[in-house]
């Protein structure tokens, strides 16, 4: 669990949008729901709450899509990274890989297990390489994993 007097910080790929969470986090959690795994295009949304009034959006703000009935889904609107599950006006989740330092954010439990791909059970047995495109290495172009001065 991070040190809840250091605040936590995160934001999109492209750098458009950035937030600073003060105090203590929440559980954060994995989902295997079918929204999550269409809202993050992966196969799950891993999210931890945080109190709304701990949060500050330190440049720009998210756009919104309002998901279901309850829950609104933010995300930055010139990169497409997801950034909230909006259920509470007091408390929303932050997805965990939009923090600066995701590994200081780990999931204690796992929901809606029913949408987990079998094929998940293997992940760990596949081959690994480094990353690579048609002309050699990967160079990044994302924002960095901190405030710019």
């Amino acid at each position: 669990m991070p040190d809840p007097s250091s605040p936590l910080t995160g934001g999109c790929q492209c750098g458009a949008v950035r937030f600073r969470v003060e105090g203590e986090v929440g559980r954060a959690s994995i989902c295997w729901c079918r929204m999550c795994q269409k809202a993050f295009a992966g196969p799950f949304g891993a999210l931890v709450t945080v109190a709304v009034a701990g949060l500050a959006w330190t440049r720009g703000a998210p756009a919104r899509f309002q998901s279901s009935d309850t829950v609104r889904r933010g995300f930055c609107a010139a990169c497409g990274t997801p950034l909230t599950f909006e259920w509470s006006a007091e408390r929303i989740d932050l997805a965990v890989f939009a923090f600066d330092d995701p590994s200081q954010v780990e999931p204690v439990v796992q929901l809606a297990v029913e949408g987990r791909p079998t094929w998940m059970d293997h992940l760990a047995d596949l081959p690994v390489r480094p990353p690579q495109g048609p002309s050699g290495p990967v160079v990044s172009r994302q924002h960095p994993d901190h405030d710019l001065p």
